[in-house]
C-alpha cells in the first residue's frame, strides 16, 4: 500500500545462502514459492548494491 492505493511491485535482488541453508536452497525447484528471512548488506566495499543474506527459508505449498 502506498498513499492508500494497492501497488504491484517487482524487484530482482541478489541473495546469499551459506552452510546447510545453501544445500536446501540448491535442491529447490526454480520458481518455487518461498518465505525467507535475512538481512541486507552491501555487496562489498566498492559496491553498495544490496545483497540479501538468508537466515531462514520456508517452502510454501499451493502458492
Amino acid at each position: 500500500m502506498e498513499a492508500g492505493l494497492t501497488r504491484d511491485v517487482s524487484v530482482e535482488l541478489q541473495a546469499v545462502a551459506v552452510g546447510e541453508l545453501a544445500g536446501v536452497l540448491a535442491a529447490a525447484s526454480p520458481g518455487a514459492a518461498v518465505k525467507i528471512t535475512g538481512f541486507l548488506a552491501a555487496k562489498g566495499l566498492r559496491s553498495r548494491s544490496p545483497v540479501l543474506h538468508l537466515n531462514t527459508i520456508e517452502f510454501l505449498e499451493g502458492n
